[in-house]
């Protein structure tokens, strides 16, 4: 009797996503499909991870209108007017930096939406349905010195 065995490879790569508002749906679909084609995974799983607690990822329709409504409830679940324990820099004591900014709302949005998704891969490709994108959705607006790009990870394992 003869034994086949497959191994299993992973790739990852460290994607920077530019942001220029919040909150900003920035749909990053081609990019992840990219370094899926060049890792030459065929079957396996592909995870796409936010490094951020103010920036999401999420897995929905780029229709203009519906990212507006998007925003719409995301301002309406978590207003950036109301009062947040996090904001009182008097209070807080923990986890603050020279230039830190009012972002409790970015927080508690980020709270509904989450920090990755997973994806199969088949037959080389995202098993994606017809309308599905991969979205960083920034939820902080990248104020003062943190102006920049925001870290997603991508992650594909897989057999080639």
């Amino acid at each position: 009797m003869s034994v086949s065995r497959s191994v299993m490879e992973v790739f990852t790569c460290d994607l920077k996503v530019a942001s220029n508002s919040s909150p900003e749906f920035i749909d990053i679909t081609d990019e992840v499909a990219e370094f899926l084609k060049g890792s030459g995974i065929s079957n396996g799983i592909l995870v796409v991870f936010s490094r951020h607690t103010t920036s999401a990822i999420v897995i929905q329709e780029n229709e203009p209108l519906l990212l507006e409504d998007f925003k719409e409830m995301l301002e309406r679940l978590s207003s950036e007017d109301a009062r947040y324990r996090h904001n009182d820099f008097d209070v807080r004591t923990v986890h603050m930096h020279e230039n830190e900014c009012p972002n409790g709302h970015s927080h508690c949005q980020h709270l509904t939406l989450g920090s990755s998704e997973m994806i199969p891969v088949v037959e080389g490709k995202m098993a994606l349905g017809e309308w599905q994108r991969i979205f960083m959705v920034e939820l902080d607006g990248m104020k003062g010195e943190m102006v920049g790009s925001r870290e997603v990870i991508v992650q594909i394992m897989g057999l080639a």
